[in-house]
């Protein structure tokens, strides 16, 4: 009869941990990916919210952008391309910068409340996970929606403008070669003298040295559309074609800040910028709408709220300086973007000023900075804190 040697128990490998000993990250600050995820498909699934997040971030553009090439391939004496600096300007400073921070403000307060008004929030607490994990998932989940949305609007923008954008400028009515340096516009405006004196927007007074000039010209009522003459300017004898060509130059020279801000289509430097801004905007409209909301635990309230911040309380504390209250205005985020645009790009509130200058309340860029980093981080933090601390 054979008898087996008993097996060392540790020549089998290593016991077991007990299930009471296996480490339990669930009690973690940091988000996992299946907590991201998860917060990602609940945002994705809601039909209401994805349509009114591709309708304007998408189609606005994409109908005017459309309607703007039909339009001009149906009648192009009427209608001008669709493309070009200036079209690319006012879409992004005025539909993607303004309506890309409301609807991310949207989203951000949906995704701070959801859990809360559809009774979810008790299971996902009796669940053992961090409640700062749960919340600070929202972020990057919400930021991977909006974010792709407002880039792809913006593409299409982009690429419209630069494929339609004109073959040649026209500048106060006269066709003008785009790009001229200051030298060749001058130059270029010596030789097209009576076109720039009779064109060339121009406000002169009664004494100035152009008047003489200007009335010797004849653009049909002795000075141009663009030409303002002061009141007392009387009329005087003929002068020199040396002396027209000169005064052609000085008006040139005048206008050239304004000739230099137009564009065939939006240069590469000022492209980059603006993306840049516009989705900074939609992550302080996300980040601060789910901060507001978690703080509020609602949607409604908060929506609104963003909506009046954006559209009447910034435009109107932006462009007003009250004394007593003027480093409260400096704390307004939207204030301090405004601060922080690329140049070449209107003002999204309002207040263009003389020569392009954009007239608000005063503020260093590192103070603007400061205000939209304090406005993340404060926000971020009001919503955690109320999330922590919310009964289950």
């Amino acid at each position: 009869m054979t008898t087996l040697a008993p097996v060392d128990a540790a020549a089998s490998g290593p016991a077991p941990v007990p299930l009471s000993h296996r480490p339990d990250h669930r009690g973690s600050w940091i988000p996992t990916w299946g907590m991201v995820a998860t917060r990602f498909m609940e945002l994705r699934r809601r039909k209401g919210l994805m349509i009114t997040l591709l309708a304007v971030n998408i189609g606005l553009p994409v109908v005017f952008l459309a309607f703007r090439l039909i339009a001009h391939a149906v009648d192009p004496k009427s209608y001008g391309p669709a493309g070009g600096y200036s079209i690319f300007t006012t879409l992004v400073a005025g539909v993607l910068f303004i309506f890309g921070f409301i609807v991310a403000a949207t989203v951000g307060c949906t995704a701070g409340s959801v859990d809360l008004t559809e009774g979810m929030f008790r299971h996902l607490v009796i669940t053992g996970r961090s409640r700062l994990a749960l919340y600070l998932a929202r972020i990057p989940a919400g930021l991977a929606i909006v974010l792709p949305i407002v880039a792809v609007g913006f593409a299409i923008v982009c690429t419209v403008c630069i494929l339609a954008a004109p073959t040649q400028l026209n500048y106060d009515g006269t066709k003008v070669p785009a790009g001229l340096s200051q030298p060749a516009l001058d130059s270029w405006a010596t030789a097209h003298a009576d076109e720039v004196i009779c064109n060339f927007g121009l406000d002169i007074g009664p004494n100035s040295d152009l008047l003489q000039v200007v009335n010797s010209v004849n653009c049909g009522n002795g000075n141009g559309p663009g030409i303002k003459i002061g009141p007392g300017a009387t009329t005087t004898a003929p002068v020199s074609h040396a002396q027209v060509e000169a005064a052609a130059r000085q008006i040139a020279n005048l206008d050239y800040y304004d000739y230099h801000r137009n564009f065939l289509e939006p240069p590469t430097h000022l492209i980059i910028d603006s993306g840049l801004w516009v989705l900074l905007e939609a992550t302080i409209g996300f980040v601060v709408g789910l901060g507001l909301a978690s703080l509020m635990g609602q949607r409604t309230v908060p929506v609104i709220l963003m909506i009046v911040l954006e559209v009447i309380l910034t435009p109107v504390l932006s462009r007003t300086v009250i004394p007593h209250l003027i480093n409260a205005q400096r704390g307004i985020v939207g204030l301090a973007m405004s601060h922080l645009e690329p140049a070449g790009l209107p003002s999204p509130f309002g207040g263009n000023g003389q020569s392009g200058q954009i007239m608000l309340v005063p503020e260093s860029r590192t103070v603007a900075v400061c205000v939209i980093v304090g406005w993340l981080v404060v926000w971020t933090a009001l919503g955690a804190w109320r999330m922590v601390t919310r009964d289950a």
